[in-house]
């Protein structure tokens, strides 16, 4: 039976649109690239594409939930920073899953989350191993939930060695968003970094194995962008490895077609168990991320509100409500309501145009700005500032100039607030988290918290509680500019 058709496969007019936005340097009108790109920044086919994918648009992720479901157990690669027999319910990182399901298990955990989450737009197969290398259940999956929930969009992560035999069958299942991990186009890089590859029947080790690797990777992107897919590139960057060679992987995967190029740093720890951990490389610091990354382009193409998700996981990117629907949880028989999400979208769609005319306002009062200042929020989503900083587990950060208001990133902390009370401790860690910060906008925060933090140079700002994340950051900009020092300069 043919599976339902859920958003199309791009027309050719559409690839040719794709294509002509990445050669112009990735916009067609404004300087807004790659995720952070909206409406105006793009061809009309295009941005219908995006709009309401989390990974593949920051606006949207703001607004919209994804989902994966950890169906495909089996790898056909090793790498040196993964250990997918490590699980711990409060880790997010890739490859990590408490539960392995079935593609029948798969929908009746969809179907209720989409009806318990009306924010859910995205489906994903990304592991806890290669959903390529596992594709009859890949494929299996999407068969069944296309079914059930006939507006959902379908995405696959993969590592690329499979890709190329299943380009025509991604196409066939409208599956229009594929992310491909690539950390290297030079064998040498890549020996560092992968142990092994199990290939036509046999294991490969050493430069042989990232040679294949590499082949492949780079036939099968070629492959799938002229399919018409939409294809994102995770890179993770390992100091002292690749992560000056990541400079030569961005320039390849731009030449062949990627939308979007991803840089994560690496997540290092010996308690994972990985090779890397236990061998002491580090990850990069929150600056030498940034650093890349401005490298890269200063926007150009770049995903920069990745959360490195698990294989399992759920809600919007920087939370994961997973545990909330473990089997044990599920009834027995689910039916799909597609009310709630339908109402959803119809607010989303006022919410986004009242918020973008309101980053352009704020943009605008910028032109005249002559420093910059990086300014750490506290957001629930919405693009809003609308949490307690407390309760924050992460940081979104802006960057501020004359050029406007940018996401450039998250800081990742333990909670402060556990029980009602503070943790000194916890603290700390939030402090080291957010150093070359400049300012903190947040719904609320306590007198002890604050002193803390202003102790440690932070200026600590409720003003804007529950106001949108662009004009607080240009009306704190413009509270700021005045009051010496500033620790950077345009």
């Amino acid at each position: 039976m043919q599976p339902i058709a859920i958003s199309g496969i791009l027309p050719s007019a559409s690839v040719a649109d794709i294509r002509q936005t990445l050669e112009s340097g990735g916009c067609s009108t404004t300087d807004r690239c790659g995720a952070s790109a909206g409406p105006d920044d793009l061809p009309a086919a295009v941005w219908e594409r995006i709009k309401d994918h989390p990974c593949y648009s920051e606006e949207a992720h703001h607004y919209f939930a994804r989902m994966h479901v950890a169906v495909a157990p089996a790898c056909n690669i090793q790498c040196n920073y993964c250990n997918r027999k490590y699980d711990c319910a409060n880790e997010s990182r890739p490859g990590v899953v408490s539960e392995r399901l079935t593609p029948d298990q798969a929908v009746r955990k969809v179907v209720a989350v989409a009806n318990e989450i009306p924010q859910l737009s995205v489906l994903g197969v990304a592991g806890p191993g290669d959903s390529l290398y596992d594709a009859r259940k890949t494929f299996a999956t999407f068969d069944l939930v296309a079914k059930a929930i006939p507006d959902i969009k379908f995405c696959v992560s993969t590592n690329g060695l499979a890709l190329p035999d299943y380009v025509d069958e991604l196409a066939q299942h409208n599956i229009d968003h594929v992310t491909i991990t690539i950390n290297m186009i030079d064998p040498t890089v890549g020996e560092q970094i992968y142990p092994w590859i199990y290939f036509r029947n046999r294991r490969w080790t050493g430069l042989d194995a990232a040679k294949i690797l590499h082949e492949r990777q780079m036939e099968g992107l070629e492959a799938v962008v002229a399919k018409g897919i939409l294809v994102k590139i995770n890179s993770v960057m390992i100091p002292g490895i690749n992560d000056h060679h990541l400079m030569d992987v961005n320039a390849a995967v731009r030449a062949r077609g990627a939308f979007l190029h991803n840089v994560m740093p690496l997540i290092s720890d010996a308690a994972h168990g990985t090779a890397f951990g236990l061998s002491g490389q580090r990850g990069p610091t929150p600056q030498e991320l940034k650093g890349l990354q401005d490298q890269l382009g200063g926007g150009a193409n770049l995903m920069k509100h990745c959360r490195q998700c698990r294989a399992d996981a759920v809600g919007l990117l920087g939370e994961d409500r997973g545990q909330e629907f473990t089997l044990d949880q599920l009834p027995d028989e689910v039916v799909y309501d597609p009310a709630r999400r339908s109402a959803y979208r119809d607010v989303v769609e006022a919410e986004r145009d009242d918020r973008r005319a309101a980053a352009r306002a704020a943009d605008q009062a910028l032109a005249t700005a002559r420093d910059t200042l990086l300014i750490a929020i506290t957001t629930k989503g919405g693009g809003r500032i609308n949490q307690h900083f407390g309760h924050a587990t992460e940081f979104q950060v802006y960057e501020v100039d004359r050029s406007g208001v940018r996401f450039v990133g998250h800081r990742r902390a333990d909670n402060y607030c556990l029980g009602g009370h503070g943790d000194d401790d916890r603290l700390e860690s939030v402090i080291a988290a957010l150093e070359g910060i400049d300012a903190i906008l947040t719904a609320k925060i306590g007198d002890c918290p604050r002193d803390r933090l202003e102790q440690a140079g932070l200026v600590v700002l409720e003003d804007w509680a529950t106001d949108y994340i662009e004009p607080a950051a240009a009306a704190a900009y413009q509270r700021l500019r005045e009051a010496p020092p500033l620790r950077r300069s345009a």
